[in-house]
Formats: C-alpha cells, sequence, structure tokens
C-alpha cells in the first residue's frame, strides 16, 4: 500500500509544487482533519473518496486498507508530532512519502524573526505536563511548545509555571499560523496571558529572561517541616548519598515511600527531572508539605499519594526501578514483600537505618524477598546517630 502524505497550513489559498499537484490529481482517496478538508477541498479532483480523520484512529486504518493509495494531507511537517508517524507505526509494511511543509513552531520563529537552531521543543498535544516540567527544571533558553484546547493551553501553561516559581520567561504566542486572514502573533508577560482565551490551533515561544536558581543539595532549613521537627527530615549530606546510590541517571520511575516533608523527592526531581516520582507518605499533613516544598522549589509533577503504603491499592501507578524508603512505621516486611513484586528486574532500593533494629527489619525482608545486599555506607552528621544507608537490588 501507498501514503502520500502532504503538510499544509492554514491559508486557504494553498501552494502546491508540481510534484504534489500531480499526486492529488492522479489519485481518488484522500485523508485528514476535518480542517484539512475546508482548506483542500477545492483543489481534489470532482469525483474522489475523503476518509476523515478521526477517533478511534483503529476505524481509520480499517478503511485505509481496502484502498491501494492514500492521500493524506495534514498540518506542516508530518514528521514533526505528525500523522506521518502514526502511519509508520501502525503500517510499518506501507510505502511512504512525505511532502512536508515548515511546522507551527517553525512558522512561529519566522514571525519573530528568532533563531530557533537552539530552541527546545516540547508537545502537550494531548499528552501529560512531564516534558514541560523536565524543560522548565532544567531552564533551556527557548523553548517552544505545542499546546491543545483542552488542558494545555497558553493561560494553563502561563498558571502552572507562576504556580511553580518559573516567571523567568516570556511568552510569544501564534495564532491560526498561515491563514493570511486570521493569523496572529502576540508577545506576553506570563501574569497577562492567565485566563486569557486564544484562537485554535496556537503555540507559542518561551523565552528565558534570567537564570533561575538551581541548586544542588538543598539545607534542611530551607524547607517547610512538619510541626517544624528539624529531625523528621533527611539531612542534606544523607539525601545526597541516598540519591547518589540510587542511580538515577538511568531510571524512569522512582517511588519515594515515606516522604514527610518531600525532600528526597523535591532533591530528587531538581537533580533528574526526567524522572516520574511518586511519593507516598501515611501522615495527612504530608499532602500540604510536599505541595509547598514542590512549590517552593520549583519542581512539578511529582505525585502524591497519601494512606497505608502496606495497604494503597498502587494498580495506578507504573512500576518502579528506583525506591527510597524513607519511613516503615514498623511493616517493614509488608514494604518489602510489596515492592519486591512491583520493582522491575535490576530494579534498586535504598533504605537509611537509623538503628541496629531498623537494619535488621531491612535484612531480614530483602533476604526473605529475594533481594540481594549490594552496598551500605555509614554516615554521621552533626551531633546525629550515625546511618547505615543500604542499597539492595532485585
Amino acid at each position: 500500500m501507498n501514503f502520500f502524505i502532504i503538510g499544509i497550513d492554514d491559508n486557504r489559498e494553498q501552494f502546491f509544487t508540481p510534484e504534489v499537484r500531480q499526486v492529488i490529481q492522479s489519485h481518488a482517496v484522500f485523508s485528514g482533519g476535518a480542517r484539512h478538508y475546508e482548506i483542500v477541498k477545492s483543489y481534489l479532483p470532482g469525483k474522489h473518496v475523503w476518509i476523515p480523520i478521526t477517533v478511534p484512529l483503529s476505524d481509520v486504518f480499517l478503511q485505509y486498507r481496502i484502498h491501494e493509495a492514500v492521500v493524506i494531507f495534514a498540518s506542516g511537517d508530518p514528521l514533526f508530532y505528525g500523522f506521518a508517524n502514526t502511519v509508520l507505526r501502525e503500517m510499518p509494511e506501507a510505502k511512504v512519502k512525505v511532502f512536508p511543509f515548515f511546522h507551527s513552531l517553525q512558522l512561529l520563529a519566522h514571525r519573530l524573526l528568532m533563531p530557533y537552531h537552539d530552541m527546545h521543543i516540547v508537545s502537550l498535544t494531548g499528552r501529560p505536563w512531564d516534558k514541560l516540567d523536565e524543560a522548565l527544571i532544567r531552564g533551556y533558553e527557548k523553548i517552544g511548545v505545542l499546546t491543545d484546547n483542552k488542558e494545555h493551553t497558553p493561560a494553563t501553561i502561563a498558571a502552572r509555571m507562576l504556580e511553580y516559581g518559573y516567571g523567568n520567561y516570556t511568552i510569544s504566542v501564534g495564532e491560526l499560523l498561515g491563514n493570511e486572514e486570521k493569523e496572529k502573533v502576540s508577545d506576553w508577560r506570563l501574569e497577562e496571558v492567565i485566563g486569557k482565551i486564544f484562537a485554535y490551533p496556537n503555540n507559542l515561544i518561551l523565552r528565558r529572561t534570567y537564570v533561575r536558581p538551581r541548586q544542588f543539595g538543598i539545607p534542611e532549613s530551607d524547607f517547610h517541616l512538619l510541626d517544624g521537627r528539624a529531625r523528621m527530615i533527611t539531612k542534606m549530606p544523607i539525601r545526597l548519598l541516598s540519591l547518589s546510590m540510587l542511580d538515577l541517571h538511568d531510571r524512569h520511575v522512582f517511588w519515594d515511600i515515606g516522604f514527610c516533608t518531600g525532600s528526597v523527592s523535591v532533591e530528587a526531581k531538581l537533580q533528574f527531572p526526567h524522572l516520574r516520582i511518586v511519593a507516598f507518605e501515611q501522615r495527612t499533613e504530608g499532602e500540604q508539605l510536599m505541595h509547598d516544598n514542590a512549590r517552593k522549589f520549583g519542581t512539578p509533577g511529582i505525585e502524591t499519594v497519601i494512606g497505608d503504603f502496606a495497604q494503597i491499592d498502587t494498580t495506578p501507578y507504573p512500576s518502579p526501578d528506583a525506591v527510597f524508603i524513607g519511613g516503615h512505621g514498623g511493616k517493614m516486611d509488608e514494604i518489602i514483600e510489596k515492592i519486591s513484586e512491583l520493582l522491575v528486574d535490576d530494579g534498586v532500593i535504598v533504605f537509611n537505618s537509623v538503628s541496629e533494629e531498623s537494619r535488621r527489619l531491612f535484612l531480614n525482608a530483602i533476604t526473605k524477598y529475594n533481594l540481594q545486599l549490594r552496598q551500605t555506607i555509614r554516615i554521621q552528621t552533626d551531633d546525629f546517630n550515625s546511618i547505615d544507608v543500604m542499597k539492595a537490588t532485585k
């Protein structure tokens, strides 16, 4: 089967090369979104079949398969977060030829006369916040963002950035780019975008105005504490040692069990912003503490779960490849049993033992559930008792 995928913009008067015109005139089956059909229908042969691209896509591909060739119209560059990727994934045996146009972020950069070779690109179109959160924490100078018209609009993006302290960007919004009559490009401060409605489709480019400090090793006194008790937080040297032993550079999903103030999760997200972090805490006060500390240090995206970890239904969350146990509440055996079933192969667990009793409980549990102790480092800070930082793997 043959696919010809043609990139277009929002202009009602399209310019097609002779090769593209020949492809259109020599075929009878076409496809695209409703907006694409409105733009190109005057260019199609009088007798043609149009297959709308709607969900579920499985039905669309069933219709494709009964034809020898389909010409598809897509926005911009079909290989840039576009429908060509879907075709290649769903029908790898098909022959595909792509005729790209400028994608929307290129068009916006052109309108702004902004060099974009160093722009970091994020798509939020039907996707979670993860990649934007990571880009903000890393502090890229220019961030191009593909929006949607539901959860990830310019207004909601600006609100999230300000909530987590990323007011160090300005925002340029492109509306209906390529539509000569309705196209609009505008520049704003983030505060000005809150609650504002922009015509869709739109996209935006964030430009950094100054570098936001990104701490490495946050002093415990800087955190919001549980009832002001400094002893209820993992001390900074021990926190950094624990994160080092977790080897988080090559991990993807990190569970923080017994997070209390959230210091380990916050530090992990700052240093390893690609991580998906799920943090569990039995005390209800923990939810507000994590909320406050995540916003103070600019770490959006940490998921908090309140309740007894041994009893919590963890099926909604991805299996971890790294786990930190900050507290066990006398249920070490139940916790390790549950982790041993969910932890991916070669996954790692780190536990900070503050007493000989907790050390014994951890060693007995990992032995019982066929985990291997890999490393133990004893460390003491100030006048506190020494702590054994213990690492086990599956």
